[in-house]
């Protein structure tokens, strides 16, 4: 057996925060950088309609992944604290009971998204050929989503045990073998947008079989299925995961109703926000990985009653965020006029690029905040906190404001976005830290 003891409750805690934020950022960003390489090389092909048909087919498969990211958190909280208390064999029958799940509710969801696959299209604003498009790309690789969260769930066990590089590898060798295929199917066998969503499977099935590899091989966190406990599992998975799901659903619903704003200002304005979409995470990886990759370090530290370690690590993370955040937004500043260039953009669609680069990157901070405040609530026995705070911006924080916006064009879509990202993240984190400070006291 593999498994060493639990590491995060001793050592330096913005090391642990430093190592697993930064590894799972590389590790995540590599899954977003597989739909950002699609859309470079898509857009290579010179017409807008085919950029603008994977931005809507983007905004469903957002859905999907959000979907395993809020399943993933719970498996890596509810994991993780059984580590910290050392209970080693219970770890392991949970993380196998967590594998079966994903893979039963993957298979479910993607299966009922291609049954209702033209309405759904048709609700986000997907019109004639961009929603014949869209349809073609998501009818090829939305089966495949299972082994995308079979995949990732492996990624979180392998976070759960402290193993950063391996986890990290899980999805960025996925993301190399896109860079390299996708020009090959696209322009050499001359395949187009069918063959951007061929490599989506392929690049797929290499992440399952390295994260199983893993998990499975390398640390032996699999336990032999015992079917007669999965509903127990399930329920205590649910603990953690169904608020945490219901959390990330958040952000995707958020991003459709901006998105079907957004349509209405035409192909353009379309291409645009399916730009800035894939650019976010990539940019922003850092702070997306936060909820995730830091929970272990929450997790552990309260299994084992180091409630100081937890109130450090929520500091770290906030640290950690705003210098992130920080870099980024000084990146895309810089690099806005080549990004511009690359992917073939013009008129409202660079229009909207150029003011995100240039100042409405600075609502990543407040972005930033409230996805640490979901690593304290997720991890520390609050998980409906953060349920009711990332739906609370998706839908008070989000609709009012980019209806506003709507009235006068896609740069102030999203502006409206910003201004509700403001102020739910502030009111997030404020709670984070009351949560934090009233640990170990009594009735807490």
């Amino acid at each position: 057996m593999t498994v060493a003891t639990p590491r995060f409750v001793t050592g330096s805690l913005m090391r642990h925060v430093v190592v697993m934020a930064g590894t799972g950022a590389i590790g995540l960003v590599a899954i977003f950088a597989v739909d950002l390489i699609n859309l470079l090389y898509i857009s290579m092909l010179g017409e807008q309609a085919i950029a603008a048909a994977v931005g809507f087919a983007g905004v469903v498969g957002f859905f999907m992944l959000s979907l395993f990211i809020g399943l993933l958190i719970g498996v890596t909280a509810t994991v993780s604290r059984t580590l910290g208390a050392g209970q080693m064999l219970e770890a392991r029958a949970l993380a196998t009971s967590s594998l079966v799940l994903v893979a039963a509710i993957a298979a479910l969801v993607s299966g009922l998204t291609l049954v209702f696959l033209e309405p759904l299209l048709h609700l986000l604003g997907a019109r004639d050929r961009i929603l014949e498009l869209a349809q073609r790309f998501l009818h090829i690789s939305l089966p495949s989503t299972v082994m995308l969260g079979v995949g990732m769930v492996c990624s979180a066990l392998l976070r759960s045990v402290g193993d950063a590089r391996r986890a990290m590898m899980v999805t960025l060798l996925p993301a190399v073998v896109t860079a390299v295929l996708d020009p090959l199917f696209i322009f050499v066998f001359e395949l187009g947008l069918d063959g951007a969503a061929i490599v989506v499977v392929i690049a797929r099935t290499v992440l399952v079989s390295v994260g199983l590899y893993g998990a499975w091989h390398v640390h032996h966190l699999l336990a032999r299925f015992d079917s007669s406990r999965l509903r127990a599992d399930a329920r205590l998975l649910s603990v953690v995961a169904g608020p945490a799901v219901l959390t990330n659903l958040a952000t995707p619903v958020a991003a459709a109703f901006v998105t079907h704003s957004v349509a209405a200002f035409g192909v353009s304005a379309v291409a645009g926000q399916a730009t800035i979409e894939r650019l976010t995470p990539v940019a922003f990886g850092l702070i997306y990985s936060l909820s995730g990759a830091v929970g272990p370090v929450f997790a552990q530290n309260l299994g084992a009653k180091r409630f100081d370690r937890v109130r450090d690590s929520l500091r770290a993370s906030l640290v950690f965020m705003v210098g992130s955040v920080a870099l980024a937004w000084l990146l895309l500043a810089l690099l806005q006029g080549p990004l511009i260039r690359v992917f073939s953009l013009d008129g409202l669609a660079a229009q909207m690029v150029h003011a995100f680069c240039s100042w409405l990157a600075a609502s990543f901070f407040f972005m930033g905040a409230l996805f640490v405040a979901n690593a304290a609530f997720n991890n520390l026995g609050r998980p409906l906190w953060s349920t009711g705070f990332n739906w609370a911006r998706a839908t008070l924080g989000t609709i009012p404001f980019a209806w506003w916006g709507s009235h006068y064009g896609p740069v102030q879509v999203l502006v409206g976005q910003a201004v509700g990202a403001a102020i739910f993240g502030s009111l997030a984190l404020a709670c984070a830290f009351w949560l934090t400070r009233s640990l170990g006291e009594p009735g807490r």
